[in-house]
């Protein structure tokens, strides 16, 4: 994993990133040398005039290959089929950008012979890596050697953690080393039962990188040891700070207000807010003049099927505990919460409407939330704001949880694109470990991943309830 603006990013994906890029800038150039093949040389003046041209190019179809979730951590439904068909629609999105951005800015167009033999190009350069990088992704050899301290529940979260497909593909466990617990809650086969120095365990098994994940750490961590690894090179690591990093979320049941006081992150400040604010309004005013026609066929609809109102008002909680009131196209029944008590939506509810459940699939349900970022109650991307019943209820349960009200609340968030839709104290635990991460780690790169994979789950309909 490699970090930018404290945002986790896997190698492997900046790497397909890189190459992808270099095939699409190559692939411009390429089709215009086929082109011009005939000649025998591109003319002088086409190749200063093809740069631009080539990074616009290269710009369009990274974008569409992101709303595609091509660049997700290598989780792709349905193994290599399944990236295929992903990589077969981003392509065909990218051709439709890219025949836009020629009718609208005519200094980017490209003869038809050019662009037809660098799309051909690019496709198929991106298939034939992708292809590559799938067939090699399983090697051990290129997976990080991971050794865990401790055999106990926490060291079994990671064995949890390593059966994810993408996180698999990163690290390989050698083994765990007990260090004088009696209970084992990981696979007996991965205890290993060597004998001698930390450091010499470490040199016998090429082990790259240490995980403390012992509960109890009075008299039981070998310190000396563990300074000797540190100067061998090898990476010693908290295990909330393995979670952090490779699941993006700061798992509860390791975290201490020791850890998350002296850890870097949790920062705020007038710069960001500024920047925040900026960038909340460009991408809302942007929003709200490209869906005004579907805000207006979702109302029509809503009136037709279920009558007034149209727009359900809410009262939640946002930034410093602050209530506020948002709005929603209205998706259940009027009466939908006639007993007063305040409830979850749970799957196939009965309380929503049929235009409901397409509303709330395709997220145009959130959309007048957008007059929420407006008026300054909310932000674009951030935690998602809850009622206050919930808020008191999940604050008694479920230790930091008034923690993800230190920024504002947002349309979509982090949780929201890395976990399916909440519905119960547990749902709500696990989403939390993930706006923590958010809350931690908050930047502008973090807020347009977030948008770019928003997209994609606008386009596959995950987590939608």
């Amino acid at each position: 994993m490699i970090r930018f603006f404290r945002h986790y990013v896997p190698r492997s994906i900046l790497l397909l990133l890189m190459l992808e890029a270099m095939i699409f800038v190559g692939s411009i150039y390429a089709g215009a040398a086929l082109r011009w093949l005939h000649v025998g040389q591109i003319p002088y003046a086409t190749i200063g005039d093809l740069l631009p041209k080539a990074l616009a190019f290269t710009a369009v179809m990274i974008s569409s290959m992101m709303m595609f979730g091509l660049y997700d951590f290598w989780e792709w439904e349905g193994g290599l089929r399944g990236m295929m068909l992903r990589l077969a629609g981003s392509a065909t999105l990218g051709f439709v950008l890219m025949t836009l951005v020629f009718y609208l800015i005519p200094g980017f167009f490209l003869g038809r012979g050019i662009f037809v033999l660098a799309y051909i190009l690019a496709i198929s350069g991106s298939a034939i890596v992708r292809l590559l990088l799938f067939r090699w992704a399983d090697l051990d050899s290129l997976k990080r050697r991971i050794l865990v301290l401790g055999t106990g529940s926490r060291a079994a979260k990671i064995s949890a953690l390593i059966e994810k497909r993408d996180v698999a593909r990163r690290l390989n466990v050698v083994g765990y080393l007990p260090l004088g617990g009696t209970h084992h809650f990981v696979d007996n086969s991965k205890i290993l039962s060597d004998e001698g120095t930390l450091p010499d365990i470490s040199k016998r098994h090429e082990i790259a990188e240490i995980v403390i994940a012992i509960r109890d750490r009075r008299g039981g961590l070998p310190l000396d040891e563990l300074l000797a690894c540190k100067l061998m090179g090898i990476k010693i690591t908290e295990l909330s700070t393995l979670f952090e990093r490779e699941a993006g979320q700061l798992q509860l049941e390791t975290l201490n207000a020791s850890w998350m006081i002296h850890s870097e992150g949790f920062q705020n400040g007038l710069t960001r807010d500024i920047n925040k604010r900026i960038f909340d309004l460009c991408a809302s005013g942007l929003l709200l003049a490209l869906t005004l026609p579907v805000m207006a066929i979702a109302a029509l609809l809503i009136i037709v099927e279920s009558g007034f109102p149209v727009i359900y008002r809410q009262e939640r909680v946002g930034q410093n505990d602050q209530v506020f009131t948002i709005y929603k196209f209205r998706s259940m029944w009027a009466d939908a919460e006639k007993g007063g008590v305040p409830k979850w939506a749970a799957k196939n509810d009965d309380r929503i409407t049929r235009m409901g459940r397409i509303l709330r699939k395709l997220r145009i349900d959130e959309l007048p939330q957008i007059f929420n970022v407006f008026k300054g109650d909310m932000s674009f991307v951030g935690p998602r704001p809850e009622r206050p019943y919930f808020v008191e209820k999940l604050a008694d349960e479920i230790s930091y949880y008034k923690c993800r009200h230190s920024v504002k609340p947002g349309i979509t968030g982090w949780a929201q694109v890395r976990y399916a839709y909440g519905a119960s104290i547990e749902d709500a635990l696990e989403k939390l470990q993930y706006d923590l991460y958010y809350v931690k780690n908050h930047s502008m790169f973090l807020d347009f991943m977030i948008l770019f994979q928003t997209i994609q789950v606008v386009l596959w309909g995950k987590g939608a309830r």
